[in-house]
């Protein structure tokens, strides 16, 4: 009876708020200007958290299950997200911009300069996501979940913004300024690329289908929506999907633009930037400023991933407030340093830099994941020698 009770309250607090979003976008779509964009900004970031959450889309967690136990099922899914999304991507812009050519790039897509600063913020990267627990938008999700500790890691993961910015200057002249900045479809027009880039992801495909994965449990049509963790096709399909949809309607997607807005406006404030951060404003992606406004694109779609899952992990059972102590602490905001200080010297996170830009033919994408993975890797090592 008791359980039972608290079942329902938990679907009617769900239904609350996602009612609550939906009203909160039809709100924003009647401001004048850009209110529509940031209707729609909201409404997909909602769609966008509620997948992640059911899908459990988190980029470290997914490669530590197959580094932990061979369980393939989490790289599939970024496998076929990135798959579904560079077809998607492909489609459109060849209906923006019919004949690619090189330093011509569709708008605000994220395609970066390939450098060894890429390679490096990558490392550290993903070396953050392994220290914290999870990757940017994983801690988004989380804080749904009730992982108050998140909060930790997001402050960090500021802070590492801050430290970004104050060594930009130097890394910019000494490595992104000369950096080429590789688009395929330029080089091999979009048929080379998008074949190109299918067939990298189907090679890893097979090698990943290789490994026995967890068999799904037989439940219920019912309790594997709302409660199991969706298969690999079905979330990487709906990431793709939000992605491309993002991406024609608002721009493309990222998580990190708005943390590292907020963490360059306090520091301009307190005046710990340098007058100048060279280049910085030229590049597409998760592009960061100086804020003059409350509401942005990027603001109100991370706060519809915070809303979204927080309406699944209600309806799912999942939504578990915890605080950890000690040195978990510690941990997750050292991490969280580790994570915005290769954001901001990448130019974007695992969502930005890595899906949004092998979806769009970026090389920069390729070598963040290189990269990522690999500091995923050692990071992944470090915590089964030291466990916390």
């Amino acid at each position: 009876m008791t359980s039972s009770f608290f079942q329902v309250l938990r679907v009617g607090v769900a239904v609350l708020v996602l009612v609550s979003l939906l009203v909160a976008g039809s709100a924003l779509a009647e401001l004048a200007g850009e209110g529509r964009i940031l209707a729609f900004s909201l409404l997909a970031g909602t769609a966008f958290g509620i997948v992640l959450q059911r899908s459990r889309f988190c980029f470290y967690c997914m490669a530590a299950d197959f580094f932990s136990h061979r369980d393939a099922r989490g790289l599939l899914a970024v496998v076929v997200a990135l798959a579904v999304g560079t077809i998607g991507y492909h489609a459109v812009f060849g209906a923006f911009q019919p004949v690619a050519v090189a330093g011509r790039f569709p708008p605000g897509a994220h395609i970066g300069p390939v450098s060894w600063v890429l390679a490096l913020g990558a490392f550290v990267f993903g070396l953050g996501m392994a220290i914290s627990g999870s990757c940017v938008s994983a801690h988004l999700y989380r804080l749904g979940e009730g992982a108050v500790a998140s909060v930790l890691a997001l402050l960090g993961a500021a802070l590492g913004f801050v430290l970004g910015f104050l060594c930009w200057n130097t890394l910019y002249l000494r490595a992104i300024q000369e950096a080429p900045v590789l688009w395929l479809p330029a080089h091999m027009g979009y048929g080379g690329s998008l074949l190109l880039q299918l067939g990298l992801l189907g090679a890893i495909a097979l090698w990943l289908l290789r490994y026995r994965t967890a068999p799904e449990s037989n439940v219920s049509p019912l309790q594997a929506i709302l409660v199991q963790r969706w298969p690999a096709a079905v979330g990487g399909s709906l990431v793709a999907f939000i992605a491309v949809l993002a991406y024609f309607r608002s721009g493309a997607l990222g998580v990190t633009a708005e943390l590292g807005s907020l963490a360059r406006t306090a520091a301009d404030a307190a005046q710990l930037l340098p007058p100048r951060l060279e280049g910085l404003d030229g590049f597409s992606g998760c592009a960061t400023v100086v804020k003059q406004a409350l509401l942005s694109k990027n603001a109100v779609f991370v706060l519809g991933v915070v809303g979204g899952a927080f309406a699944a992990a209600l309806v799912a059972g999942q939504f578990q407030p915890r605080w950890p102590k000690g040195r978990v602490l510690v941990r997750q905001f050292a991490g969280g340093v580790l994570l915005g200080w290769g954001a901001m010297v990448a130019l974007g996170c695992t969502i930005g830099t890595l899906l949004s830009g092998i979806m769009a033919g970026a090389v920069s994408g390729w070598v963040f994941a290189v990269f990522c993975l690999a500091g995923a890797w050692l990071g992944w090592r470090w915590r089964q020698r030291w466990p916390t």
